[in-house]
């Protein structure tokens, strides 16, 4: 089916969230809690967008708003852009020093709150990213503890847990770079937990832990028997599909 966003004729199918038509089709709408790889959370409620469907309007969360009939969206309306820069207020309170959300609140003319005053050493804007990525890795390592201002992802007790594996996949897909990962002489820190780190096979350079590697040997059904690290992949894969190509083009006569 068609739906029309900002003026522009998309492509959608039904079910399909906003969010993702509005990616596929190069329409920016900013959100902190969406990842490709992770359920929607909407609860960041930056992507919110008006929806309009006959006379009627309504704002939703852009990521989690299933299409189910041809409609129009708005995506910076007067009433959206209000929305957000009231959100990106709050975001700027909570992590005023974060600089991620100081170049949003730049990005749409939002000045540092005054009345509410944030931990300057916060950087973290509770958008649950970390926490189901853990969850889809399976350890369950950390959640969101306490209630009101007082809230924050934690490990268990804030002790270093019994069943993380040191993947630092909570890092990658933090928005605001709030977990901190140390790496030195071969060892990784994140969640005051310290391990030790594998070699890449090809270049030599650490980069997985032996928690991850026993991990994916329990968890794929392949054995794992050789650790390269994602550059090298890369570069393999580049030569691989180098000598392919130059296969396929002497084999059907194009070198002379």
């Amino acid at each position: 089916m068609k739906i029309t966003i900002d003026g522009q004729q998309c492509e959608a199918s039904r079910g399909e969230f906003i969010l993702n038509v509005a990616l596929k089709n190069c329409i920016h709408i900013p959100a902190l809690c969406h990842n490709a790889a992770l359920p929607g959370l909407a609860s960041c409620r930056l992507c919110v967008v008006e929806v309009i469907e006959g006379a009627w309007s309504k704002v939703v969360a852009s990521c989690v708003y299933p299409i189910t009939s041809e409609i129009e969206v708005v995506t910076a309306s007067e009433k959206i852009i209000r929305m957000r820069k009231t959100l990106l207020m709050l975001l700027g309170a909570r992590a005023p020093q974060n600089t991620y959300i100081r170049k949003l609140m730049q990005e749409y003319g939002v000045a540092p709150p005054t009345r509410l005053q944030g931990d300057k050493d916060e950087h973290c804007v509770m958008c649950g990213l970390c926490v189901s990525a853990c969850e889809k890795m399976g350890a369950n390592s950390i959640s969101t503890v306490n209630r009101g201002i007082t809230k924050k992802v934690a490990t268990p007790y804030d002790e270093p847990s019994k069943t993380c594996i040191g993947c630092a996949a909570c890092a990658a897909v933090c928005p605001t770079g709030a977990i901190g990962v140390t790496e030195s002489h071969g060892k990784r820190r994140i969640w005051n937990k310290e391990f030790e780190l594998v070699s890449c096979s090809v270049c030599g350079k650490p980069f997985i832990t032996p928690e991850q590697v026993a991990y994916l040997k329990s968890n794929l059904e392949q054995p794992v028997d050789e650790l390269v690290c994602e550059t090298c992949k890369r570069v393999i894969a580049g030569k691989r599909l180098g000598e392919t190509y130059a296969n396929v083009t002497v084999s059907k006569g194009y070198v002379r």
